[in-house]
């Protein structure tokens, strides 16, 4: 069964962007873009909500820009043919390799883990997530940590009553001092 994952980068005191909706943070440095370019082949399909989906659509376009270097381009050209499942309530179309979602994150979920197929399920974005968590449908949990404290936003884990036991499964510290956290569910 095909396992989901969720990865996000974070502030060291658990947000995925600050009060302000920003998140120029999490700019990565070489060493952490190439990471997320080798997480990103083992993705079979990636999950995400309206905000992330914009945010990403910058790269549908990006291997256009001949003044990108290869990291960036290769990055693009990882995304762009991935396929995509969009939740949204307020959209009515998407783009490139993306779908809109006809039910909920649970649904969706299951039909994909039926269906055959290679590579992670990947989900990004804090809300999406937490109706995944909320259902105990998230397998690994995957945090790029930054060095920085911004004072609160939008929040990393669901805010719930429900305990989950976590085992860690890998870390990695960069020279930019960002650490890599993974943790898998213990069931």
């Amino acid at each position: 069964m095909r396992s989901v994952t969720y990865s996000m980068n974070v502030s060291l005191d658990g947000y995925i962007v600050g009060p302000d909706g920003g998140f120029d943070w999490t700019a990565p440095d070489e060493d952490v873009f190439r990471f997320w370019i080798d997480e990103i082949r083992g993705v079979g399909v990636h999950l995400m909500g309206r905000r992330l989906y914009e945010t990403m659509l910058y790269w549908e376009t990006a291997d256009q820009d001949p003044s990108l270097d290869a990291a960036v381009l290769e990055w693009a050209a990882l995304w762009k043919p991935l396929p995509k499942v969009v939740f949204s309530t307020t959209l009515s179309a998407v783009q490139g390799h993306a779908r809109l979602a006809s039910g909920g994150p649970a649904e969706e979920i299951e039909r994909l883990r039926a269906e055959p197929g290679e590579g992670e399920i990947a989900i990004g974005g804090a809300t999406l997530a937490a109706e995944a968590a909320a259902a105990g449908l998230i397998d690994e949990y995957r945090a790029m940590v930054h060095p920085v404290l911004v004072g609160g936003g939008t929040p990393f884990f669901p805010r719930s009553e429900r305990r989950v036991d976590l085992e860690l499964v890998e870390t990695r510290t960069f020279s930019s001092r960002v650490v890599y956290l993974c943790h898998r569910v213990v069931r």
